[in-house]
């Protein structure tokens, strides 16, 4: 079920059974767009169809947090256009190349949520994002401003946050969690996310794979287990 976080937020939310994360949907007035495009064409048909079933227009444009597949695996099956930082997109073309050279049996044994994702033969199908983005840029889906921005992190290097600060609202991806496949958290990253995440002008973090809280507990998290 579709749940609203603010007047112009909503998310779709996380499945642990089929390791299925939140998706995002910002409003504005000209436009909308969603972040991350989901774990397959079937997670992002759910999705979808929540956003018809609530009366909300399909996004014009998605934006990806990093390149792991149960964010990006859905992005063939994306209403309109597809945004990523260029390092999420190489990762993408790589891991696309490998599945074309080996099959698909690597991928699906490397956990049984993937395999429950792909149960009954489902295809499983890369693809790339259609525009890339350097560093930083601000969106304006009509009185609705999106920041979006890379920033060290110490889940991937190629983490990318997308913030709306009249919503207080920043979305994180998995960018807080430790690294696989260990999940050790660096400190010298942790600690240079968390300055990040303290200095923007959100209220409240939305992380891939938990509920919607406030940032000084995502911050607290982040922390957890480091010398700060």
């Amino acid at each position: 079920m579709l749940k609203r976080l603010t007047d112009r937020i909503w998310y779709y939310p996380m499945e642990e059974e089929r390791d299925r994360p939140n998706l995002g949907y910002i409003r504005g007035d000209n436009w909308s767009l969603a972040v991350d495009a989901g774990h397959s064409e079937a997670h992002t048909g759910e999705f979808y169809k929540a956003l018809e079933d609530n009366g909300l227009p399909l996004p014009r444009l998605t934006v990806i947090t990093h390149w792991h597949w149960d964010h990006t695996f859905g992005i063939h099956a994306v209403n309109g256009l597809c945004l990523a930082n260029e390092r999420t997109n190489q990762y993408l073309k790589d891991f696309s190349r490998r599945l074309s050279d080996e099959g698909t049996e690597f991928f699906l044994n490397l956990d049984e949520r993937i395999r429950n994702e792909y149960s009954d033969d489902r295809p499983v199908i890369v693809k790339a994002a259609d525009m890339i983005f350097h560093d930083s840029m601000i969106l304006d889906a009509g009185n609705c401003q999106v920041k979006v921005f890379q920033a060290d992190a110490p889940h991937t290097d190629d983490s990318t946050f997308i913030e709306i600060p009249g919503e207080g609202v920043l979305f994180v991806g998995d960018a807080t969690c430790g690294a696989l496949p260990e999940w050790k958290k660096d400190p010298v990253l942790s600690k240079s996310l968390s300055e990040t995440i303290r200095k923007s002008e959100a209220t409240i973090c939305l992380e891939g794979h938990w509920v919607p809280v406030p940032k000084e507990d995502t911050i607290r998290d982040l922390l957890e287990g480091t010398d700060e």
